[in-house]
């Protein structure tokens, strides 16, 4: 356990990060599957749709430090690559 007030503050901030941090994972995550989904089911235009929803989140998720900027690029481009492969 923790002995100084500092280092009980900061438990006491990583806990607060820990689950916002948490949240909006889960919220990104939550968006992709999305368009995982849409595209298990075979709608591009759904699928269309529910990516422009992600891209947004995907971006505040790199913006927020939570995944790489690179990561989120990276999701982004291969969500659109599969959709622009599915047939109309």
């Amino acid at each position: 356990m923790a002995n100084h007030a500092s280092t009980k503050k900061s438990i006491r901030k990583i806990k607060r990060r820990t689950a916002a941090n948490g949240a909006r994972m889960s919220r990104m995550r939550t968006y992709v599957k999305k368009v995982e989904q849409a595209i298990e089911a075979g709608d591009k235009e759904q699928a269309a749709i529910a990516l422009r929803a992600a891209q947004p989140e995907l971006a505040r998720s790199a913006n927020h430090g939570l995944i790489h900027s690179n990561t989120a690029s990276r999701k982004i481009s291969r969500l659109s690559s599969r959709i622009k492969s599915m047939n109309a």
